[in-house]
């Protein structure tokens, strides 16, 4: 059984022969875990961001080569330095919920600023898997749009293959590839931000039942 759960049974508990715990002190139990739950969501999309940013650092420029085929590095650019400004929103969005939380002391607010972070949380991991969507589309279609330069780049031993077969299987790769990276980036946020959602959320009805 949850500790949480054990005290407010206890708190609860009518006739009990030993001094309960008032709403006060269970109300300070809730709020110290939903700040560190909080603080948690901060330290990690912080992590993200410096493990993506080492991750684009170590990546040799010839791998983007064939971007400059198709004039795509400006917008690559571009969609990056965007991407971070976003992030960096996330960023402070997260901080800014973790030092409200800490410092709140009213029930209500507190509930407030649960339903403000997990709503936050939320916006962060649509945001992440509707970019990769975006990106992997706009990508796709420009790059098929030039099949001559993709078959001159992707099969420069075989230049004069059937185009249309060609992109045919092209295309269900990357629809496959696209759904399973979809399906990874999901079930990633689902497990690590989950998880702590799934603890807030606990916090959150903890508090309706506290404010019964």
């Amino acid at each position: 059984m949850d500790e949480l759960e054990f005290l407010k049974k206890d708190w609860k508990k009518q006739g009990a022969d030993f001094p309960k715990l008032s709403y006060n002190e269970i109300y300070k139990i809730i709020h110290k875990k939903s700040s560190s739950i909080v603080k948690w969501i901060f330290i990690i999309c912080i992590a993200e961001f410096l493990f993506w940013g080492l991750i684009t650092i170590c990546i040799p420029e010839s791998t983007f080569a064939i971007y400059e085929k198709f004039h795509l590095k400006p917008f690559l650019f571009i969609t990056q330095i965007l991407h971070y400004v976003v992030v960096f929103v996330f960023i402070y969005l997260f901080y800014k919920n973790y030092k409200t939380i800490s410092v709140v002391d009213n029930t209500s607010l507190l509930m407030k600023n649960i339903l403000k972070t997990r709503q936050t949380v939320n916006y962060y991991v649509y945001y992440n898997i509707v970019l990769y969507i975006l990106l992997s589309v706009i990508l796709n279609a420009v790059m098929f749009s030039h099949s001559d330069i993709l078959i001159e780049n992707l099969m420069p031993e075989n230049p004069n293959m059937d185009t249309e077969k060609f992109l045919a299987i092209n295309v269900v790769v990357q629809i496959i590839l696209l759904a399973v990276m979809c399906g990874l980036i999901w079930l990633y946020y689902r497990i690590i931000y989950g998880i702590l959602l799934k603890k807030l959320n606990r916090n959150y009805k903890e508090l309706e039942s506290l404010e019964v």
